[in-house]
């Protein structure tokens, strides 16, 4: 703030250094869209918690259920948490059938008026489990309540013991309680139960808000309907609406998301094209990173022309202007199902690739390919198809990213090319996934970070600042080993001056940064060449 002098003497102020530092982003928030055993929704009635961040795979069993056999996203979510993933965003899809959704409870009213109707906060037969206890130990009545109008709810979600009756149970000590005291069924009160519930339960909500203000009758009251937990999701479940904010759009309430994973729904072990072009698309927009299975299909074809034929078909029906932003790896998973008794079986591999990015971005950067011996792949048992060096050399011009089992690592991601990668595309800007990754990630966080300069003065002060901000940005990821080069020079340059920025662009209101980086590009061929030396003379 300015001085104003009033008075003879010394006056301090404190100047700005003008200095606005451009913070780098996190590059491996991955994002998983699928079937759950329960939790919100992407038509949840709490817009905010949708998608829902979880950091812990105890952080989704607790909110969404954890394993569950007709849900590949649970496995998929299990899967990045144990090779290293940190943060997820889930975005829980529910297609329902025949029956109910959402379990429901009727209390009875204690004047016999209507009854209070309460029903699970989200569809699934998790509600089946849920009991509510109401006693009337209240406080005294208060100005704009009734008298008898207040009363305690208590609810309980009971661990899954098999017990047919949930009065049976004993007390588990583990079952998940929400208790509201000195709640009302009275509208427009802020203890309203209808209030209440919808801000603060992750169990309940009220159908219908009662008409009477009457209390209701003391006691313990089980589920009288039972839900069920819906049918196979469809195309349309993923698509939904970007208006609307379903389906993968609910992703675009997110801040920020790095990587999208859509484990495989359908019978047949596939995503729909309709569910893949959107994805792309959605990836590309929100400068994120698409990771694809390759189709179950492919672990039968032995022709190596078949698969070429399938690549060919993922980057058609991923687009031209996304293939960018996506990567197809192959093969699957086998490792056991702890839901059935360990049995060995093939799972999607897309969470686990995803925490393999996320494991390398936070030990070496999101510059080095993912990929490697110390891409190691945990809890995988074996791959469901063993690929020989000569089956690699046939499908990695063709941009599909191998696992391999190599002796003494174990299972490990063997190739790190985005779908622009094939030779013949000769693609070389944006051929290999770190190098695109870095792209996403310089660009996410400069956007964001000279966010300040919109309605600056744009004049030499306003271009210093910005070479000054962005200049540190880019020798900070210099010195962590980001780019090729030597020295700065060599690395990275940024330019924002009367070269950039023209008269006529200052008059439009338009300021032009230029930003130039030397990226590092992996050493994906190996090559040692050994001569003998014959008869050669020592000095």
């Amino acid at each position: 703030m300015a001085v104003i002098p009033t008075y003879p003497g010394v006056y301090v102020e404190e100047l700005s250094s003008g200095v606005r530092s451009v913070a780098a982003l996190p590059t491996s928030i991955t994002a998983f869209v699928g079937r759950a055993l329960r939790g919100p929704t992407d038509d949840y009635d709490v817009p905010d918690q949708v998608p829902t961040v979880v950091n812990s795979y105890a952080d989704y069993e607790r909110i969404f259920g954890g394993l569950w056999t007709d849900s590949s996203m649970s496995y998929a979510v299990r899967d990045f948490f144990r090779n290293g993933g940190g943060q997820a965003l889930i975005v829980r899809l529910f297609q329902t059938s025949g029956g109910q959704s959402n379990s429901h409870i009727a209390a009875a009213t204690s004047d016999a008026g209507s009854p209070l109707n309460l029903i699970s906060a989200t569809p699934g037969s998790w509600g089946n489990r849920l009991r509510i206890i109401i006693d009337h130990d209240t406080r005294d009545t208060e100005p704009g309540e009734t008298a008898n109008s207040l009363f305690n709810l208590k609810i309980e979600l009971i661990p899954d013991t098999g017990v047919a009756s949930l009065q049976q149970l004993p007390d588990l000590g583990t079952r998940v309680e929400e208790i509201y005291t000195n709640v009302t069924c009275l509208p427009g009160l802020p203890h309203s139960l209808n209030t209440v519930l919808l801000s603060k339960s992750k169990l309940m909500r009220v159908e219908a808000p009662t008409t009477t203000a009457a209390r209701p009758d003391a006691g313990t009251i089980i589920v009288n309907v039972s839900a069920n937990d819906g049918a196979a999701l469809t195309s349309g479940n993923f698509t939904g609406s970007a208006a609307l904010r379903t389906g993968i759009h609910a992703l675009l309430k997110a801040d920020l998301f790095n990587i999208l994973c859509i484990p495989p729904y359908l019978a047949s072990g596939e995503v729909d094209a309709a569910v893949v072009t959107e994805a792309a698309t959605l990836c590309r927009g929100r400068r994120a990173f698409l990771i694809l299975d390759a189709p179950a299909a492919w672990d039968e074809i032995s022709d190596v022309t078949s698969v070429a034929t399938g690549v060919n078909a993922i980057a058609t029906t991923v687009g031209t202007d996304n293939a960018r932003n996506a990567a197809v790896f192959f093969p699957r998973l086998q490792m056991p199902n702890p839901l059935r008794q360990n049995q060995m079986e093939t799972f999607a591999s897309c969470g686990a690739v995803a925490g393999v990015f996320a494991r390398t971005d936070v030990q070496r950067g999101v510059w080095k390919a993912p990929a490697g011996l110390d891409a190691g792949l945990t809890g995988t048992s074996a791959l469901s198809v063993p690929m020989t060096d000569a089956e690699n050399g046939q499908l990695n011009p063709l941009g599909v990213n191998c696992m391999r089992a190599m002796p003494g690592a174990g299972p490990v991601i063997w190739g790190s090319r985005t779908l622009r990668g094939a030779d013949r595309l000769a693609d070389t800007d944006w051929k290999y996934i770190p190098v695109r990754r870095l792209a996403l990630f310089l660009e996410e966080s400069i956007f964001r970070g000279t966010q300040w300069a919109v309605f600056e003065p744009n004049d030499e002060p306003l271009w210093s600042q910005l070479r000054m901000n962005i200049g540190a940005f880019l020798h900070t990821l210099f010195r962590q080993g980001a780019f090729q080069g030597s020295s700065p020079r060599e690395a990275y340059f940024v330019k924002c001056d009367r070269s950039t920025t023209t008269q006529t662009d200052i008059n439009n209101g338009i300021v032009n940064i230029l930003i130039g980086y030397a990226p590092l590009k992996p050493a994906e061929f190996v090559i040692l060449k050994f001569q003998q030396m014959a008869g050669q003379v020592q000095s």
